[in-house]
């Protein structure tokens, strides 16, 4: 992944209504949802819902296909990957962050080390 790529999908996640409409993706997996009911499910006119939809397309965040007269969404879990990949191996020191195959499920595994612990709070 480029630097240009990952500012094109970090804007176009920046915004309160693609970033609510990715989460919902996600959580519906590889199978997707018809847009119209993305629509229904967050309160989002179909007009505006496409206008995201759109731009998250054009970021390659979201990937389409037709099934009849509904156009189905899902989240580019490819790209999404390799944009988390690509924060973990170039953005973050080595000793902070690392990313590794387990043997077993074949799944990435992010670790992050404890380099930022939570400050404590001060008792009056």
């Amino acid at each position: 992944m480029d630097i240009q790529k990952a500012i094109i999908a970090f804007d176009a996640l920046s915004q309160e209504t693609r970033l609510r409409v990715f989460r919902l993706l996600v959580e519906h997996g590889p199978e997707g949802m018809p847009a119209g009911t993305v629509s229904e499910k967050l309160g989002v006119p179909h007009n505006t819902l496409s206008f995201h939809l759109s731009h998250m397309s054009n970021a390659e965040l979201v990937l389409s296909r037709r099934e009849g007269r509904s156009i189905i969404y899902s989240a580019n879990f490819d790209f999404f990957t390799g944009l988390i990949r690509y924060m973990v191996e170039d953005c973050c020191r080595a000793d902070f962050a690392s990313i590794r195959k387990d043997k077993k499920s074949g799944a990435s595994i992010i670790e992050l080390m404890n380099c930022c612990p939570p400050k404590k709070e001060k008792k009056s």
